[in-house]
């Protein structure tokens, strides 16, 4: 039982992988709370997006996951 967490961007450096597996987790929160500190704070950025099996979420606190779901970690887009 486990979530993929996949890391775009500047995240990926921050996550120093483009994703990582980790156990099931069934909040946002416990997964955070499951990993490096800096990482954890990096994924919790103002502008940063989540993405749930390729849907963009929009209230990240009433999110419930499930096993085997895909967490992706948007960062701001730039340039021009």
């Amino acid at each position: 039982m486990a979530l993929k967490l996949v890391f775009l961007g500047r995240l990926e450096d921050a996550a120093g992988a483009p994703e990582l597996e980790v156990a099931a987790a069934s909040s946002l929160g416990q997964v955070l709370a499951g990993l490096d500190p800096e990482l954890a704070a990096a994924l919790q950025g103002p502008r940063v997006k989540l993405a749930v099996n390729g849907a963009l979420v929009q209230d990240s606190d009433a999110l419930v996951l499930g096993d085997g779901d895909e967490l992706a970690f948007l960062p701001p887009v730039s340039g021009g």
